[in-house]
């Protein structure tokens, strides 16, 4: 799986995308993508909005564009 952490302390930049979660705001730290196996997910935390998922697709299309 590809995962990308979300800190409630980060600065913003523009390879992180603002997410509000569990009543804490945060960003996606686009720049820190992480690949697990799908073992170690133990439990599922929630679910993020498909405005926040778009806008992280945005970006990472921005990122890696030619």
């Amino acid at each position: 799986m590809l995962v990308e952490p979300m800190t409630s302390t980060g600065f913003a930049a523009p390879f992180r995308v603002p997410l509000m979660h569990a009543g804490t705001k945060g960003l996606i730290l686009l720049d820190q993508l992480r690949t697990v196996d799908k073992a170690r997910m133990s439990k599922r935390l929630g679910a993020v909005p498909a405005k926040t998922i778009a806008a992280a697709l945005k970006t990472l299309q921005e990122v890696f564009a030619e």
